[in-house]
C-alpha cells in the first residue's frame, strides 16, 4: 500500500487512494482534509490546492451539501446523498453525479464520495463488450476451421474435373469454382490471423506508431485529406505488440478515410489524432494508475444508424464491398493489450476512443 498521503487527521486515508471513484475526507465545515487521486484528476487540482478548502465550491448546487453535511454531522442519518455536477474551470459541461456523504470511525471526520453516474453504466457496458468480444472470437474460430476443411476438398474436386473436361466452356465453370474457393479461402486466413500470429511485446511509441499510419493514410488519399496532429509528448512508452496496434489503429482510420470520400471530393476530409494521458482508469476489471487515452476522429458522415450496434461484429460493413473484419480485427487486438475501442458517432463527427493501459 502506498504512503499515506492524507492531510491532519487522516491516518489510514491512504486507503482511499486504491479507489476508482472520487473520495475526499472532510471535517464538519466540509474543508477538504484528504483527496485521493481520482478526484484530483476529476477536479484538475492537486491535494495540495484542495487542502482546507470548502468542498462544496467545485460542486454545482452548494445549498445540498451544506444541507447533507449538517445531518450528517448531526447524527440524523448515517448517510446521506444528493445529485450534483463538478463545476471545473474550463470543462465544459461537467457529467451529472451523485454525491454520498457518510460518518466515519472518525467523529471530526466525514467521507464524500462522488460518483459519475453514468460510471456504473460504462462498466456494464464495457463488461458486455467483453463478453459479447470473446462469443465472437470463439464463434469465428469454429466457424472458420469447419468452411476451412471442406474448401480444400472443393478445389481439389474443381481441379481434377477441369482437366477431364475437353469443353473450354465447362472449364469455364470449373474456374469459377476454383476462383470462389481461393476468395473464400482468403476471407477464413484473415479471420483466424488474429488467433495465429504469436503477440510480440515490447516497448512501443505510440506516436511513431500514429506516425506509421498517418504516412499510410495519406499516401493512399493524397488529395482532399488532412490527418491533423494533436499528441501529449510527455506520454511515456507502453508494453505492447507494435504490429499489432499499427494494424488495429490503421483499421479504423483507413474506415474514416473511405468514408470521408464526399468530403475528400470537396478537399475538407479531416481525420485527427489525439493522444492524451488519463488516471487512475479501470480497464478490463483492472485498475491503472495512467492510460493511454487515443481518440480518431473524423468529419465524416457518421456510421449508419442501421449497425452502430454491430459494428464490432464479424462481417458488418457500412459500405458496399468491405468485408466487415476491419474493426473486428481492431478490437481484437485492442483487447489482446488490455484495452478498449469505442465508438461515438453522429453527421460530422465520428469519434473512436481507445485506451490503453500505460502502467
Amino acid at each position: 500500500m502506498p504512503p499515506s498521503r492524507a492531510g491532519d487527521g487522516a491516518p489510514a486515508a491512504s486507503a482511499l487512494d486504491w479507489l476508482a471513484t472520487m473520495v475526499a475526507l472532510v471535517d464538519a465545515r466540509g474543508c477538504v482534509r484528504h483527496a485521493n487521486p481520482a478526484l484530483e484528476a476529476g477536479l484538475g487540482l492537486s491535494q495540495r490546492q484542495l487542502l482546507g478548502h470548502d468542498l462544496g465550491q467545485w460542486l454545482a448546487r452548494p445549498g445540498p451539501w451544506h444541507e447533507a453535511l449538517r445531518q450528517v454531522g448531526a447524527d440524523e442519518f448515517s448517510n446521506t446523498r444528493f445529485d450534483s455536477a463538478l463545476r471545473v474551470r474550463g470543462a465544459g459541461d461537467a457529467p451529472p453525479l451523485q454525491v454520498i456523504v457518510a460518518r466515519t470511525e472518525d467523529p471530526d471526520l466525514l467521507i464524500v464520495e462522488l460518483l459519475e453516474i453514468g460510471q456504473q453504466t460504462r462498466q456494464e457496458r464495457e463488461e458486455h463488450l467483453l463478453h459479447q468480444a470473446q462469443a465472437n472470437k470463439d464463434l469465428i474460430r469454429n466457424l472458420a476451421h469447419e468452411i476451412k476443411n471442406p474448401l480444400g476438398g472443393i478445389r481439389g474436386a474443381a481441379q481434377l474435373l477441369q482437366m477431364e473436361l475437353d469443353s473450354r466452356e465447362l472449364q469455364e465453370y470449373t474456374r469459377v469454382i476454383i476462383h470462389e474457393v481461393d476468395r473464400l479461402q482468403t476471407l477464413v486466413d484473415r479471420l483466424l490471423a488474429p488467433h495465429r500470429r504469436p503477440h510480440v511485446v515490447g516497448d512501443v511509441n505510440i506516436h511513431e506508431v500514429l506516425e506509421r499510419v498517418r504516412s499510410v493514410i495519406l499516401a493512399e488519399f493524397p488529395k482532399g485529406l488532412v490527418v491533423v496532429r494533436d499528441y501529449d509528448a510527455s506520454l511515456p512508452e507502453l508494453r505492447g505488440d507494435r504490429e499489432q496496434l499499427i494494424q488495429a489503429i490503421l483499421n479504423v482510420a483507413h474506415n474514416a478515410a473511405l468514408a470521408l470520400d464526399k468530403r475528400r471530393a470537396a478537399g475538407d476530409a479531416r481525420i485527427v489524432f489525439t493522444t492524451r494521458v488519463a488516471r487512475q482508469v479501470t480497464l478490463v476489471k483492472h485498475r491503472h494508475k495512467l492510460a493511454l487515452v487515443l481518440h480518431i476522429t473524423d468529419n465524416g458522415p457518421g456510421v449508419p444508424e442501421q449497425i452502430k450496434d454491430r459494428m464490432f461484429f464479424p462481417l458488418v460493413s457500412g459500405r458496399d464491398g468491405g468485408s466487415g473484419l476491419g474493426l473486428t480485427l481492431a478490437q481484437t487486438f485492442i483487447q489482446q493489450h488490455q484495452g478498449t475501442i469505442e465508438c461515438e458517432s453522429q453527421p460530422g463527427l465520428t469519434d473512436f476512443r481507445i485506451l490503453l493501459p500505460l502502467s
